[in-house]
């Protein structure tokens, strides 16, 4: 056989997920499934109060029960540490007050959970009751310092950007408009609880293994909570059942665990209960919001003000990043003129928020999309046609500096357009019936770390065997949305090899390259393009191989399928024969990529949050009922399209598409992490907190739209957390089309939906 060019890689069939059948079966081992020997359990005793100080605790009782190993108290335990390097705020353990109901105070480890369990009910802590702190901003009026290191009253962080003249803008635009919103905070409710495993190795080195999204992360902020060099400190994540964001951080019962080993000198693992994860909290942040647009005769956006005020809840998580998202990303979707945000994050004493898939980006989102639907009604436009009067471009700065690269936010607009029969059926459902429209981006991987440095932001590693196998080694974890077998298919494209060759190791700090993490939707972009340049890499050594045995140029040298051949020539070697020829040309043969966006375009401060290499866009059309005399709401049918730029798992960019469309459908309809008075949880548990079952999805359509991205890898850009956010003012501008009200808050209850319809029609206000 004679080739006369080099052939492309051989393609790489679809595959099924590689972890799929280890999780089908039951096979796969997740952080609860750990199990060392000598194993003992801990227990986190969480506060009673919302707030209070902390005047005495006794814990002879509990240190003196048999099959008690440790009892733990939390002045001294840990140095502060937190996820942001400018907010170190935390303690494993409280320390002088609690700050919010179900904050740990002390951490037992025993023979048995139950034993550790009755240990904790044998404590004493007497407590100073102080008054909680639930309201934000101006509504605190006089009420106590949560934090004493909070600025202005408990306000955490103020934010002023402003891109042009808005003002000028407003005052000189032929229509103006103003609506104010409220999105309720909610939880990320991920299958999986919380759960780690610790132990102290004979040479010193702590042991981790845990259910989190960032491994890396963890292991940094642990080192600072011990005091220990990092590289004492080994991290990996078994299995993992969902994370959404929730575990995207170190938290104290991590570090719990480590101290109590360290005290009784057994590895120590602690899960959280239901409950526990509800307090652990960290996920969506309730944001009251207001937006003011102006535009000109021609329909063009000539200014934007945006402003938020975050309920942060006790600590800083990734507070001040949250705070700068909630105003980064508007300008990606639509082109304005000048633009202003301004951000406000306070402390309360409720569990700390954080982030959750759509990070910072969910709420604002909602508002915009609900006010442009607005703005259309007024200005007696359709909807759709109104947004595509003032799209963001492909390859185009937005006005506050963020390059956009590829688009396909125009087809989507199409694709749902098409699929719902949007112009034929809009206004003509009958009653109580309608569709509402709303489209929106989002990052794939932020542009900057979280702590700034020059180092990659994802590494990754090649190695082939003398069996011609294929060892993929990188940080990211697998946190179930195929992030594993995304490598797999990436290092088998791109070395031209079957798949079935491909193993995948990662989340281990202690064998893997650094990556930082699974959050952003970075890791096919980023991890993907390091291993990509590890395959480069590899492949120019087994081409050098090939052509120092044949004794021809390297460029000489083709493929065909996994074989290597001489372009001319009948000779040809099998892919293990030219891998062994490499081993005996330059020894073992391992190659490693990394990948550093580039720099940010903008300048100004807080410009590090809202870079990405590339923006995913996406589109729904949701088609709803209206239950007029009992506010009961049903979302018939969801109409999604969304562009992860080349989808190299098409099965998994559906899985993912659907996920996060059921997660918006929850968050709009149901869901909502809200207190008492006193500050305790309304509904800590599956029971008190309402999810959408399968009885509550409707059918979803799918049309995956766009165009290969230059900075991606093949093309690639995000899938998993873009399309939620549409959802949410979707079915807000549904509802509004059906029976004509205008709703200011999330969830949509029946309750609200019959206080609206009930005002609608005393008074003639449709809000």
């Amino acid at each position: 056989m004679k080739l006369e060019a080099p052939s492309s890689p051989s393609a790489v069939a679809v595959p099924n997920r590689i972890e799929g059948w280890a999780k089908v079966t039951g096979q796969a081992l997740y952080a609860d499934d750990v199990a060392w020997p000598n194993m003992a359990y801990g227990y986190l005793v969480r506060s009673p109060h919302a707030h209070a100080r902390i005047v005495s605790v006794d814990l002879e009782a509990a240190r003196s029960m048999p099959g008690v190993l440790a009892v733990l108290a939390g002045p001294g335990s840990t140095a502060p540490y937190g996820i942001m390097p400018s907010n170190q705020d935390e303690h494993a353990l409280a320390t002088g007050k609690v700050t919010y109901f179900g904050e740990p105070l002390l951490a037992i480890a025993a023979e048995t959970l139950r034993t550790a369990r009755a240990a904790a009910r044998a404590v004493r802590v007497a407590y100073e009751p102080l008054a909680p702190v639930l309201k934000t901003g101006s509504q605190q009026k006089a009420a106590p310092q949560v934090r004493e290191d909070a600025g202005d009253g408990n306000l955490h962080k103020a934010v002023d950007l402003e891109f042009g003249d808005v003002a000028a803008g407003l005052r000189e635009a032929q229509f103006t408009r103003t609506d104010e919103f409220f999105f309720q905070g909610n939880n990320h409710l991920a299958l999986e609880p919380h759960a780690v495993t610790a132990f102290w190795q004979p040479d010193g080195q702590l042991v981790l293994e845990s259910s989190t999204q960032v491994p890396h992360y963890v292991q940094r902020s642990l080192a600072r909570a011990l005091g220990l060099p990092e590289h004492q400190i080994r991290v990996m994540v078994p299995t993992l059942g969902g994370g959404f964001g929730g575990k995207s951080e170190l938290f104290p019962h991590e570090v719990a665990a480590a101290l109590l080993s360290r005290s009784c000198g057994r590895p120590v693992r602690i899960t959280l209960s239901r409950e526990d994860v509800f307090y652990t909290h960290r996920g969506r942040h309730p944001v009251e919001m207001k937006v003011a647009t102006g535009f000109d005769r021609q329909h063009r956006l000539q200014a934007m003000s945006f402003e938020s005020r975050l309920d942060g809840g006790a600590y800083s998580s990734y507070g001040i990043a949250s705070t700068y998202y909630t105003g980064a990303l508007q300008p990606t979707t639509y082109q304005i003129g000048a633009y202003r945000f301004h951000g406000e994050r306070w402390f309360t004493t409720k569990p700390p928020c954080g982030p959750k898939r759509g990070h910072g980006t969910t709420q604002p989102r909602a508002l915009l999309e609900v006010h442009m639907d607005r703005v259309a009604r007024d200005l007696g436009l359709d909807p759709i046609e109104l947004r595509r009067e003032i799209l963001q471009p492909p390859f185009s700065v937005t006005v506050n500096q963020l390059d956009i690269t590829t688009s396909g936010l125009a087809e989507c607009l199409d694709a749902v357009e098409r699929m719902s029969g949007w112009k034929e059926r809009r206004g003509r459902l009958g009653k109580g019936r309608g569709l509402g429209f709303a489209c929106s981006s989002y990052l794939s991987g932020a542009g900057l770390p979280i702590y700034w440095n020059p180092l990659p932001h994802s590494g990754a590693r090649i190695a082939i065997g003398r069996d011609g196998g294929v060892q993929v080694a990188c940080g990211i974890t697998d946190i179930g949305q195929g992030a594993n077998t995304v490598l797999a298919i990436l290092a088998a494209r791109s070395l031209g090899v079957a798949l079935g060759r491909v193993r995948v190791t990662s989340a281990d700090t202690g064998t893997t390259p650094v990556d930082l993490g699974s959050y952003s939707s970075r890791v096919t972009l980023m991890a993907g393009n390091a291993l990509l340049t590890a395959a480069e890499r590899m492949l120019d050594l087994l081409r050098q191989a090939a052509a120092r045995h044949w004794q021809v140029p390297a460029q000489e040298i083709a493929r065909d399928g996994e074989d290597f051949a001489v372009l001319g020539r009948d000779e040809r070697a099998a892919w293990t024969e030219v891998a062994r020829w490499a081993e005996a040309d330059f020894g073992p043969l391992v190659t490693a990529g990394g990948y550093t966006p580039a720099p940010p375009r903008g300048r100004h401060k807080g410009s590090g949050v809202g870079p990405s290499p590339a923006y995913s866009f996406s589109a729904c059309i949701a088609e709803v009922e209206v239950d007029e005399l009992d506010g009961r709401l049903q979302v018939q049918r969801l109409y999604v399209a969304h562009d992860p730029g080349t989808p190299l798992n098409p099965q998994s960019v559906e899985g993912q598409i659907r996920g996060g469309v059921v997660m918006g459908l929850g968050e709009v309809l149901m869901e909502a992490q809200a207190f008492n008075p006193d500050g305790r949880h309304r509904g800590p548990h599956l029971l008190g907190y309402r999810i959408p079952t399968m009885l509550d999805v409707p059918e979803i359509e799918i049309a995956v739209v766009g165009q290969p991205d230059p900075n991606g890898p093949l093309g690639a850009k995000e899938v998993g957390q873009g399309p939620l956010n549409p959802v949410i003012p979707a079915v807000l501008n549904a509802v509004q089309d059906a029976v004509g009200i205008e709703l200011h808050e999330t969830p949509v209850t029946p309750d609200r939906i019959l206080r609206a319809l009930d005002a609608k029609r005393r008074r003639g206000n449709a809000r």
